[in-house]
């Protein structure tokens, strides 16, 4: 049997998995595709287990796919890279095993994979080897678009950037003004959920793709992960299933997404899911395309009277304007972005978000979530775990890492932006233009989550009060020569100084107290 001759090596990264993509247009028997589990990218952060198995289970699946369509693909296992030091040394094997006199790679979503290729791509150029990098032809903004659109260190407004894709897209539009009269119906879609509307939650569209080997695997590779994982895996892995889903959300979650998206409850065995799509996975690996997402929204919109405007339009604000937005605000502002610490939080994160064994009834919903499913819907993420870590002053380092690392649809280009940015104000306002900065009076109305709690709500210093309402003024003390300057924080240093001295010095007391052991909360 013949060796095969291969002239050119193409990458394909784990989130990189688009059928789409112009190089499987055409089959070249001269082009090697490889995609490749690495021990570099199971060990950078510590990752849920099942954020591993669904990388590796859907790139498996992507190499079958392409294999059937009749490409020549090289999948290799942990077994079969374990001796490789890191990405470049994997390719250079096989650059030198195949003789290979072109390597071709799509531009990465991650700086620090950006750069790795980058550097190793010029190293092979001085060994007289072409090297090509194309586009991973899955966005909406181009890439040439991001220095003009967000300029580094430059705030810029979501909303000005969600209606500049409204138009240049012409989505939700009835010529130059928005369909309905309105750009944004967020107002609207701030419910909480009531006895009857939780009864209703749709049973969530789970899949059972099976991952004993992989699970194997990762154990005789001795791969550190968090989290649990049965046999099979929840989340879609390939094409097929990732349409399904999104089909089974425009019928069964779209009706009710805008109102209750900011909601959540301990009441319904369907908690984790409520009305969410759970597509970010999908659309983060490249399986679905963001406009073939919203063109679904849309005709289901379009189709079905049970959804309004109000949900139609905050569902593809998430996918047309936040996660455009923050991919801008990523590579607009890295590397830097990645040190931004304004606040100059400094805490270590507590041991209980490892655990979820915390007496704050909303932070245990919420992290036992995250380590059950490796998933929390954005109002979890930013108004739950996000806004304790802002108001205790965790660094921002340990945020990232944990955020990056529970979420099976973290890449560093959506969670960074999301985490240090937004939930932390780490970047100064660059993401948002206030802290997002809550006491428990927001918690109580989003969710049932106090109803049942160790601490009271309604306290600020007795002994069983909510940790977050005096650990809301004492971040908003410390932080004030800072804020009080911002016109949307302005008018609560109004409230905390018509207390009484006394008052406010017991608030801070208790609220130090807190800090002094966050572990015991």
């Amino acid at each position: 049997m013949t060796t095969p001759h291969y002239q050119t090596l193409r990458l394909i990264l784990g989130d990189q998995l688009n059928a789409r993509h112009s190089w499987f247009q055409t089959k070249d028997e001269t082009v090697l595709y490889l995609i490749a589990e690495l021990h570099q990218e199971t060990g950078y952060v510590t990752h849920h287990v099942q954020k591993v198995c669904a990388f590796f289970a859907a790139m498996q699946a992507f190499a079958g796919a392409l294999q059937r369509a009749g490409h020549q693909v090289c999948h290799l296992t942990l077994d079969e890279t374990k001796e490789d030091n890191d990405l470049p040394d994997l390719l250079l094997r096989l650059i030198r095993q195949h003789n290979i006199s072109t390597f071709e790679f799509q531009r990465p979503d991650e700086y620090r994979l950006y750069d790795q290729l980058h550097t190793f791509a010029g190293e092979l150029s001085q060994l007289g080897i072409t090297c090509r990098e194309y586009d991973s032809e899955h966005f909406l903004l181009p890439f040439s678009d991001i220095a003009d659109a967000f300029p580094q260190g430059k705030s810029v407004l979501m909303e000005h950037f969600y209606r500049r894709m409204r138009k240049r897209f012409n989505i939700l539009m009835d010529g130059d003004r928005p369909i309905g009269g309105k750009w944004n119906y967020d107002q609207q879609n701030r419910q909480s959920l009531k006895p009857g509307d939780i009864e209703a939650i749709p049973t969530p569209m789970v899949f059972h793709n099976p991952v004993t080997e992989i699970l194997e695997r990762l154990q005789r590779h001795q791969v550190r992960t968090i989290g649990t994982c049965g046999d099979t895996l929840l989340w879609p892995v390939n094409r097929r299933q990732a349409k399904q889903l999104l089909t089974h959300f425009c019928e069964a979650g779209l009706p009710f997404f805008g109102r209750f998206q900011d909601a959540m409850t301990e009441q319904s065995p369907h908690a984790w899911s409520l009305y969410h799509s759970r597509l970010s996975f999908a659309m983060n690996t490249k399986m679905l395309h963001p406009m073939q997402v919203i063109r679904a929204a849309l005709e289901a919109f379009e189709a079905n009277n049970a959804i309004d405007i109000a949900q139609a339009e905050g569902f593809v604000r998430q996918i047309l304007g936040w996660r455009e937005f923050v991919r801008g605000i990523y590579w607009g502002n890295m590397p830097g972005y990645k040190t931004q610490n304004a606040l100059n939080a400094q805490r270590k994160l507590p041991d209980f978000f490892w655990t979820g064994n915390t007496r704050m009834a909303c932070l245990r919903a919420a992290i036992r979530q995250s380590l059950d499913f490796a998933y929390a819907h954005h109002i979890q993420r930013l108004m739950v775990t996000g806004n304790f870590c802002l108001l205790a002053g965790i660094e921002p380092d340990e945020v990232d890492n944990w955020y990056l690392g529970i979420y099976v649809d973290a890449i560093e280009w959506v969670e960074m932006p999301n985490t240090r940015g937004m939930t932390q104000f780490a970047d100064n306002g660059i993401v948002a233009t206030k802290p997002y900065a809550a006491s428990g009076n927001y918690i109580n109305k989003m969710s049932d989550h106090c109803k049942n709690c160790h601490y009271d709500v309604k306290t600020k210093t007795d002994k069983n009060a909510c940790p977050l309402n005096s650990l809301y003024w004492h971040f908003l003390e410390r932080h004030q020569s800072r804020l009080t300057r911002n016109p949307r924080v302005g008018m609560i240093y109004r409230s905390w100084d018509n207390r009484s001295e006394d008052e406010r010095q017991a608030i801070l007391r208790h609220a130090e107290h807190l800090l002094a052991d966050l572990d015991a909360l």
